[in-house]
């Protein structure tokens, strides 16, 4: 299994945009939901027009999703931004559909490996290495950490143990250790 990074600076996550948008706005979405929510690909790929939007057609403020991998019930908020994005996509879509529908079948959704393609295709063609699925979780909690710096409380999101933990997983330490090597002369 590779090992994943984040995507660290803000031109490279423009540049995932503008190529993914290529593909059509379900790509460019997939990618947009999941750098924005930081929820697990596995969860992402599952959700339905009810589980983001109300029976009047507004967009919810908060997201409710029991995560697959836990199985616990995780609350995530919908910033502005994001919800405009939703709602231009979903709005003509039913209910019960799925937002990240597969091209193959009747309202199936995208399987992880499709997502996989979807973001490391898209990623090479714009010269990124070290991209998939989990990238856009850890992209996630790369940025919120550089705008915080609360480790404990991107530690909650995430549900790990440890601050230790969240900072390897985003790649902190990695950049730590990077830079004090940058700096490291003998």
């Amino acid at each position: 299994m590779n090992y994943v990074e984040p995507i660290r600076r803000k031109r490279d996550i423009e540049m995932m945009k503008e190529e993914l948008k290529k593909n059509g706005t379900r790509d460019y979405l997939l990618f947009v939901f999941g750098i924005n929510v930081g929820l697990r690909i596995s969860d992402i790929i599952k959700l339905k027009v009810e589980d983001i939007m109300d029976y009047s057609g507004e967009i919810k403020k908060h997201l409710e999703v029991r995560e697959e991998k836990t199985k616990k019930i995780k609350r995530f908020k919908i910033n502005s931004i994001l919800a405009e994005e939703l709602y231009q996509y979903v709005r003509n879509l039913n209910m019960k559909d799925y937002i990240f529908q597969s091209r193959n079948g009747n309202n199936k959704h995208i399987t992880r490996e499709r997502a996989y393609t979807i973001l490391n295709n898209a990623a090479l063609n714009i010269g990124l290495q070290n991209i998939g699925t989990h990238t856009l979780r850890k992209t996630f909690g790369y940025h919120f950490y550089q705008q915080t710096h609360d480790v404990a409380l991107l530690e909650a999101v995430f549900n790990h143990s440890s601050p230790s933990i969240t900072l390897r997983y985003i790649g902190i330490n990695q950049d730590v250790m990077d830079n004090a090597i940058d700096n490291f002369n003998l």
